[in-house]
């Protein structure tokens, strides 16, 4: 296995004076492979009986992104009897007499921090901790409090005045914490295809920090690269026989005295293709609809060609009231920035398809932007303002595999 000099600096930390290390960076450059595989050797080098962590943003992302690739490795095979135990989330490993657990946790929303609290860690390593709560972080770091302890980080950058960035990346110094920024190039595994092609997968803000490794704002317009030819289409001239091979899903934003917005969207597991939409603006039309009404609205939409609908998590009465007429519903996933960054890179493969008629879905393409008084605060968000239409988008988006993606 060759490594890139900054991977190497990565093995060395382990036997280094540092407390901590701070790897960002670049998608695909090779940090959360190498640290992982550093992370756990050190542990098994130097701790006995102990416990340490692994951290992401979720248990599943932990198990997907770090334990299968580690557990692959044939020198740990070869080298240690190695387990990984579902019902604990955690990896038992043992060499001669020496035995360590390497626990799986996930950070996703302020609540989490109560899943880490109470055990006592050798080591952590947090997997993209700058979409981690601050409260989460926090409390793994407190955990850590067996002499010898170490602290790993890794993640990909975000807005500047991010508090990670703040009070690490910028503080690394005073923390004794080693820092080393990543690019795609310092991954000896990449070739230059497998590069392009991540390169021609994000614009924007999104290419400035996932590709160029940089810190900065999000500002302007959101999907700037949306095309009104390329990603449009006209009504009539879907490809012949799309619908026969397609699934079809209506993905609702739900609103009382904001608007309802059903997309009609047509997957051929290639191209989304939004092919109709329905819209009700009770300020416009000076009158509210009940979700009995909402709900004859939405059968008459999907006719007779009965399919499952994604919606909006917060509407459970209306939820409610289409699962008592046979309606499969599928609550959706209301992921937002995650959600913006996937949309954008099927929008910049040309992937998302809108037909012409969906005027709304159109307009808001134009006028959805970032809050920039927000970024100027750290947070990332859009302007909560024309953006039913890409609301309901974003939710069928957030339910596809993580492939369609890459």
């Amino acid at each position: 296995m060759a490594f890139s000099d900054k991977q190497k600096e990565i093995l060395k930390f382990a036997y280094s004076d540092f407390d901590a290390l701070i790897c960002d960076g670049a998608v695909r450059s090779g940090k959360t492979s190498i640290m992982s595989l550093s992370f756990f050797l050190w542990g098994m080098g130097n701790f006995d009986k102990c416990a340490f962590a692994f951290c992401g943003k979720s248990v599943g992302a932990v198990e997907r992104n770090i334990i299968m690739p580690l557990l692959n490795i044939q020198y740990l095979k070869q080298e240690f009897d190695v387990r990984y135990n579902r019902s604990e989330h955690a990896i038992i490993a043992k060499r001669g007499d020496k035995e360590n657990r390497f626990y799986c946790f996930g950070g996703k929303d302020e609540s989490s921090y109560t899943l880490i609290q109470g055990v006592t860690l050798a080591g952590v390593m947090l997997d993209e901790v700058a979409l981690m709560p601050r409260s989460f972080v926090e409390q793994a770091l407190a955990r850590c409090s067996v002499s010898g302890a170490k602290l790993w980080f890794n993640c990909n950058p975000e807005n500047p005045r991010h508090w990670f960035r703040q009070e690490w990346i910028l503080q690394a110094p005073k923390k004794n914490a080693k820092h080393i920024h990543f690019l795609m190039d310092d991954n000896p595994s990449l070739d230059e295809r497998t590069r392009q092609r991540y390169k021609n997968m994000y614009t924007g803000v999104f290419y400035q920090r996932y590709i160029l490794g940089q810190w900065v704002m999000s500002e302007g317009l959101i999907y700037d690269m949306f095309d009104q030819t390329e990603n449009t289409f006209q009504k009539g001239e879907e490809p012949v026989g799309m619908r026969s091979v397609a699934t079809r899903t209506i993905a609702i934003d739900y609103g009382t005295t904001n608007p309802m917005r059903f997309l009609d969207i047509w997957d051929d597991g290639s191209i989304v293709r939004v092919c109709d939409e329905y819209n009700w603006d009770s300020r416009k039309e000076h009158r509210q609809k009940t979700d009995k009404e909402y709900a004859d609205d939405f059968m008459e939409f999907m006719g007779e060609n009965y399919c499952a609908a994604i919606v909006d998590p917060s509407a459970a009465s209306f939820i409610a009231e289409l699962r008592s007429r046979g309606v499969y519903v599928i609550p959706a996933e209301n992921e937002v920035l995650d959600g913006i960054r996937k949309t954008s890179t099927l929008i910049q493969q040309r992937k998302i398809l809108v037909c012409n008629t969906c005027e709304t879905v159109l307009d808001e393409m134009g006028v959805y932007v970032w809050d920039e008084r927000a970024s100027l605060n750290g947070k990332e968000q859009p302007v909560k303002q024309n953006d039913h239409s890409l609301d309901a988008l974003r939710y069928y988006i957030n339910y596809l595999p993580d492939w369609r993606f890459e």
